[in-house]
């Protein structure tokens, strides 16, 4: 089961990091294999916003649309995915934001995920892998662009 974690340091705030990751509606525009992204329900309780959204990921000829749940507790700079439907057996994703240092934060991703359908596996694995690998670096580019100075 594929998974994939990293650490790493921005010349961002930890406010900065969220917020731009928080803003779903916009992944579209920046991040590899997101074709499109629409929020269903958005929902505010206790300080901390949920959502429900669809994605859709394409590669070639394939495109795939999954549903997932994602709480983001801006007060604990934490963003929490669960999967909810989609071609998925399962996915588990997890963003965390941490001061380190002025204007700077140490951004922590995690996904683990496997696929339903072997076949699916085969064709779009290794291609979600490279995506995924590629996802923290998608935000930092963003997050140089929309807050340079």
């Amino acid at each position: 089961m594929p998974h994939f974690e990293t650490n790493h340091v921005v010349k961002h705030t930890a406010d900065q990091m969220f917020d731009l990751v928080a803003d779903v509606e916009h992944y579209p525009q920046f991040l590899p294999l997101c074709e499109a992204l629409t929020v269903r329900s958005r929902k505010e309780r206790d300080g901390k916003v949920l959502l429900l959204a669809d994605m859709t990921v394409g590669y070639k000829a394939i495109r795939e649309t999954f549903t997932t749940q994602v709480l983001l507790n801006k007060a604990e700079r934490a963003i929490d995915v669960k999967y909810i439907d989609g071609p998925f057996k399962y996915l588990d994703n997890r963003w965390k934001f941490d001061p380190a240092g002025e204007d700077q934060s140490a951004v922590h991703f995690y996904i683990d995920y496997e696929f339903k359908s072997r076949i699916l596996g085969a064709l779009m694995g290794s291609m979600f892998d490279r995506a995924f690998r590629m996802f923290s670096d998608a935000f930092e580019k963003r997050a140089d662009s929309i807050y340079a100075a």
